[in-house]
């Protein structure tokens, strides 16, 4: 099962904790407030753009996801496979001007 696999599973089941961080984002996006349902939306059609194996205390990934309303989002979250546990690390709007269709970023 890939790692993305294993991270819908998890949403499937709602075994997904929110970090304080991630909460705190989603309630203070500068574009409106972001759900958990379009977080869910966005993971379910979404793709991972870019890993971070280095990451501690597990790998993470950034994932880019469209919502039912087409709004893109971009979520870091790591899976934790011994608890079968996806932690959501931040979510957020990706600002066009940093990203080339939110999946690539601009050379400074």
């Amino acid at each position: 099962m890939s790692y993305l696999q294993s991270i819908k599973k998890c949403f499937e089941s709602d075994v997904v904790f929110y970090t304080r961080h991630a909460k705190v984002e989603m309630e203070n996006e500068e574009l409106g407030r972001i759900f958990e349902h379009e977080v869910y939306e966005a993971i379910f059609n979404g793709e991972v753009i870019e890993e971070y194996p280095e990451d501690k205390p597990y790998p993470s990934v950034l994932i880019f996801g469209k919502t039912m309303a087409g709004y893109p989002l971009h979520i870091v979250c790591a899976y934790n496979d011994e608890e079968d546990l996806t932690i959501i690390i931040t979510v957020y709007r990706p600002n066009p001007a940093l990203w080339v269709e939110y999946k690539r970023r601009k050379k400074p």
